[in-house]
């Protein structure tokens, strides 16, 4: 045991530890390693080289027809007087849409074959609340009215309980529902100095960082003397948060020294959304075995005033989509990479009163990366601009066709444990 504990703190585990106390948690690990079995309580960066999906969630729910304009329509510039896009105000795909002109960067990888555009993307009977429309997209359930794990999270759970903490990483000031799991749940922070643990027992998580009133001190003949902790199972409750909290803490000066050290060339736009992507760029580069990052790009409930407005939004996309991309081939990462970006539903297509647009269907969603097939630039059919339901865009592709095929194809997992029944793959990836 005592050779156990010296090799511990040798290896700086104890070192982690705030004031001249060692938190509570961490006695109890070091006294599960006396077990060579129970290393879910112990573990360690992997840094593995598998696939990285890296998720763009553009919250307010995306006009689709101002980001994939369908120009040539003579239906779009009836309904939208003043909103509309004409020919020479488009990045051309084809003779019928064209992107947004502000997304100069995303042409470009579109150019190259590392871009689809899926065209009419949504699900049966669509629900035009906010609340309800992202409960569908990030549980992959629509036909389930109470939640309580998305289909990133359901995924870990199949493939990665007991695995490193960092498998999913958040960038923002809340978990979305989509990387929940009922076993798993992912590490999120806002900003890097704010790295912490946002399990669903956060209060467990804090007492397992504070010391105990016998908390023995850093030496290490007081921690031999210390009480052996009572062994529990690897599946309890208590030895997730311990092992949790003991990862979060043991790596977060690792993660803040990757990020605050990364250099880049590349100018990510102002805010939290670029901060993000520079953030999942410098994590990628630091070698961390996280195989899912998201983050939010918000703005988009365009009811009024949205001329200029939503072409700015078009250009935050762009600029972090585009110097994420170019960071990527610069580490030689960008093959391990795809990137999804979505929104939980488009907007009507006619503008209304308000130089806006109210909360729609359908909408195209992006997907970028070599992994894309060059052949597989547009995929599915532009709903038509007449044949309408209530005023808004018929679907034309389920999004968990979307998510069967990054599942499947890109991440190497069978997709039905994760949405509940088989959904046929897309043709997007390369074989």
């Amino acid at each position: 045991m005592t050779h156990t504990r010296r090799l511990f703190l040798q290896r700086g585990l104890a070192l982690v530890s705030v004031g001249v106390t060692v938190p509570t948690f961490l006695d109890s690990t070091v006294m599960a390693m006396e077990d060579p079995l129970d290393v879910k309580r112990t573990q360690r960066e992997s840094g593995k080289d598998g696939p990285i999906l890296v998720v763009v969630q553009m919250s307010g729910g995306n006009d689709g027809l101002s980001m994939v304009v369908p120009y040539a329509d003579d239906a779009y510039h009836r309904a939208r007087p003043t909103l509309a896009h004409g020919p020479k105000d488009v990045l051309k795909l084809n003779e019928y849409v064209g992107l947004n002109q502000n997304l100069t960067g995303i042409k470009g990888l579109y150019d190259s074959g590392m871009a689809s555009v899926l065209q009419g993307v949504g699900y049966p009977n669509p629900n035009r609340s906010h609340f309800r429309s992202m409960d569908i997209w990030q549980s992959g359930i629509p036909e389930k009215e109470m939640v309580t794990s998305g289909w990133l999270g359901r995924f870990f759970d199949n493939t990665c309980a007991g695995e490193d903490p960092h498998q999913g990483v958040v960038l923002g000031e809340s978990t979305p529902l989509a990387m929940k799991g009922e076993k798993t749940t992912p590490l999120a922070f806002d900003k890097p100095g704010n790295y912490r643990y946002k399990g669903r027992d956060a209060g467990s998580y804090t007492s397992l960082n504070q010391p105990s009133e016998s908390s023995p001190t850093t030496k290490p003949a007081a921690m031999a003397k210390a009480a052996p902790a009572k062994l529990i199972t690897p599946d309890s409750q208590l030895s997730f948060l311990t092992r949790t909290a003991m990862d979060a803490r043991v790596s977060s000066d690792k993660v803040l020294s990757i990020v605050n050290g990364y250099q880049t060339a590349q100018s990510y736009p102002n805010g939290s959304f670029g901060e993000g992507l520079r953030t999942v760029a410098a994590m990628i580069r630091g070698g961390l075995p996280t195989k899912v990052y998201y983050v939010s790009l918000g703005g988009f409930d365009t009811h009024a005033g949205q001329e200029g407005r939503h072409d700015r939004l078009m250009k935050d996309l762009d600029q972090g989509v585009a110097a994420f991309w170019k960071d990527m081939k610069e580490q030689k990462n960008e093959q391990r990479v795809t990137m999804m970006a979505f929104s939980e539903f488009g907007r009507r297509v006619a503008q209304n009163a308000s130089g806006g647009t109210d909360h729609g269907a359908a909408a195209p969603m992006f997907l970028f990366g070599p992994s894309i097939a060059k052949k597989a630039g547009i995929v599915g059919r532009h709903p038509s601009l007449t044949d309408l339901d209530q005023g808004d865009l018929k679907y034309g592709l389920d999004f968990r066709n979307v998510y069967a095929s990054i599942l499947q194809e890109w991440l190497k997992t069978p997709s039905k444990p994760v949405l509940g029944r088989q959904f046929e793959p897309l043709p997007i990836f390369k074989a």
